[in-house]
């Protein structure tokens, strides 16, 4: 009968330790963080021209493409580089929009120009789109955007 026990006892024991392992294992070891990713894509900007989504939200963070002064409902690239740079935050506002944000939650931005002599009146109209907080930012001339476009903006934004 005492064998019978100290059995019954040394599993009670086993399953014990079992139990504390796992639980101690959750503890210690970080939970896996899936999150899925989400396409974000409105009528408010122009549809994709390649294989790629307006914007795409993976956790807390929101990827808004590149955008460029197309006209979403015509499809037409605007004239000016005053005009293209406002198309280009419309956009990006109907972007974020969208994904129920606005510019104060935007965390990074890129700008691409094809000309520097147009930075300051990108940087004007740029500047008027945020209060308070501005995000970090590069500016880079390149040699050419997609469809002839002066200017291309993306911007990454925290959907805290």
């Amino acid at each position: 009968m005492l064998e019978r026990a100290n059995r019954w006892f040394l599993l009670l024991v086993f399953v014990c330790g079992l139990l504390a392992g796992f639980g101690l294992y959750s503890l210690v070891v970080p939970a896996q963080h899936t999150t899925e990713k989400v396409v974000i894509e409105t009528a408010g900007a122009p549809k994709p021209i390649g294989p790629y989504h307006q914007a795409v939200r993976e956790g807390d963070l929101v990827f808004l493409s590149g955008q460029i002064g197309l006209d979403p409902a015509t499809g037409n690239l605007s004239a000016t580089i005053e005009e293209q740079t406002r198309r280009v935050m419309e956009n990006q506002e109907a972007v974020l929009k969208e994904a129920g944000l606005d510019f104060s939650d935007v965390v990074q931005a890129r700008i691409y120009l094809t000309n520097m002599s147009d930075w300051s009146t990108i940087n004007g109209i740029y500047g008027e789109y945020f209060h308070e907080t501005y995000p970090a930012r590069a500016t880079v001339m390149v040699a050419g955007l997609p469809k002839d476009a002066s200017v291309e903006i993306e911007t990454i934004a925290s959907a805290h």
